[in-house]
């Protein structure tokens, strides 16, 4: 994709009346787009939010008119070609597949940041200006962008009641659970667990840490990629609302290689009595760890969540030991 580089855009200082006039139009109804594809975006989970985003672009259109209107009545029909991207220090401004992954709560903060940014850029550019007109021009910008805020909140207001605005929160957090903490669980678990006892029946049987690190190692990577594809696998996410299958099997995979190489890292040392003690430490932490998750988002009792994981990991690595020692 071309872009211009720093050297090659305009400094707002150089611009004219004329084409400040033309920058604000066209961020007006860059902006206007940007809010249409948060609300179709939204509309399927959280369709009082997608009316929120929707009423935001009206609000961005009504402004994009009366600065078409001002450039007509100033400067004539033909409004200069000058984006935002043209200009150096004017605000970015996401593309849209970078939008697309956002949570609903993000999204919200996302378009704050909007009216914000929108609002400093246009308050420092007027206490920079020595032409009164264009000061004036640029403060009334100014504060149509704080306007805009006021207006977001009062639409937030008007369509997302308490009850609402909790079930969509509910909605966006369920899905964050199901599309990464689920399967980001399931493979920290199995990644902590499975591989505890081949990491230490290696330790104690060779008593060689470089070897036991490299067992560790493969059997992490191989038991994420295992546990990465099953998961994307195995549901596309369309009948059980599960999210994206690949999201899922990355969220799988990563954990599942992270919880085997907790322990596998310390047999880096090589000493192989304080890289063992260190691996025991790192996997008590880890256990608990997951009891932690367990409790926090799958709304487990702690302690029912610390006796299944804690004396279930602890069992897994006593057995290590033990066929280590055979």
């Amino acid at each position: 994709m071309f872009s211009l580089s720093s050297s090659a855009k305009r400094s707002f200082d150089s611009l004219s009346e004329q084409e400040i006039l033309a920058l604000a139009i066209s961020s007006e109804e860059d902006d206007a787009r940007i809010y249409l594809a948060y609300a179709d975006q939204l509309r399927a989970a959280s369709p009082h939010s997608a009316k929120v985003f929707e009423d935001m672009a009206e609000v961005e259109h009504t402004h994009r008119n009366m600065l078409i209107d001002m450039h007509r009545q100033h400067f004539g029909e033909r409004i200069p070609l000058i984006r935002r991207e043209h200009v150096r220090g004017f605000y970015d401004r996401k593309p849209d597949w970078l939008r697309k992954n956002l949570t609903l709560e993000q999204i919200r903060i996302e378009a704050m940041r909007m009216e914000e940014g929108a609002y400093r850029f246009y308050h420092e550019a007027a206490q920079r200006t020595s032409d009164a007109s264009i000061r004036k021009l640029l403060g009334d910008l100014a504060m149509a962008e704080q306007g805009h805020e006021e207006i977001a909140t009062m639409l937030g207001e008007q369509h997302l009641s308490e009850d609402a605005r909790a079930a969509e929160d509910d909605t966006s957090k369920r899905q964050f659970i199901l599309t990464y903490v689920q399967p980001g669980l399931a493979g920290l678990m199995d990644g902590s667990v499975s591989t505890l006892a081949p990491i230490f029946a290696a330790a104690f049987a060779t008593g060689d840490t470089w070897s036991t690190f490299l067992i560790g190692l493969s059997a992490s990577v191989g038991a994420g990629i295992s546990m990465g594809f099953t998961e994307a696998a195995h549901d596309d996410g369309k009948l059980s609302g599960r999210g994206s299958p690949v999201k899922r099997g990355l969220a799988s995979g990563i954990m599942t290689t992270l919880g085997g190489l907790g322990h596998a890292l310390p047999y880096l040392i090589p000493h192989f009595w304080t890289a063992t003690i260190t691996a025991i430490v790192i996997v008590f932490f880890e256990l608990w760890a997951i009891a932690f998750i367990q409790n926090r988002y799958m709304a487990t009792p702690f302690w029912r969540a610390a006796m299944q994981v804690v004396l279930g990991g602890s069992l897994v690595l006593a057995a290590g030991v033990l066929i280590g020692q055979g």
